[in-house]
Formats: structure tokens, C-alpha cells, sequence
């Protein structure tokens, strides 16, 4: 499952998104969405983890506040393909 986290504190990094979402299950991926000519985060981000423990992650964490800012956690929607 790809779990859209948005919300994010400008100085958040992938680390900090591995550590917000291990306690419920492995995280396969995490990343953070940058501007490419500014090198800044864009206050969104991507986690992939198992259905079961994403869903889990994203009922207790849609809401919470992480670094000063209140996130928002849903199932990303799928890219559709050109």
C-alpha cells in the first residue's frame, strides 16, 4: 500500500517519516517530495508498507501532529498512465 502523507514540516526527511511509521510494521519505502530547482520540501510525502499495517498507520496518524504541524494521511491515489 502507498500511503500520501501530506502536511509535513518543511524540514522533514525521510527518516523522520521511517520513524514516525515504524511502530506500526516495516516500511518498504519513504520519501520526500522536493522542488527541484529549490531543493525543498514540498510538505508532502510517500510511504509504502503491507495493506494491514498501513491501514493501521494511517487511522492513528491522519490528524496527529508531527514537528509542530498537524498531518494528513490517506491511500495515495494511483498515477494514471499516459
Amino acid at each position: 500500500m502507498t500511503i500520501f502523507v501530506y502536511g509535513l514540516n518543511f524540514k522533514a526527511r525521510r527518516e523522520d517519516l521511517i520513524t514516525l511509521f515504524s511502530p506500526f510494521g516495516e516500511v518498504a519505502a519513504a520519501r520526500i517530495i522536493v522542488n527541484t530547482e529549490t531543493r525543498r520540501s514540498r510538505g508532502y510525502g510517500f510511504v509504502e508498507m503491507e495493506d494491514e499495517n498501513g491501514a493501521k498507520a494511517i487511522e492513528s496518524l491522519n490528524g496527529s501532529e508531527h514537528m509542530g504541524r498537524t498531518i494528513n494521511v490517506t491511500i495515495a491515489n494511483e498515477r494514471p498512465h499516459k
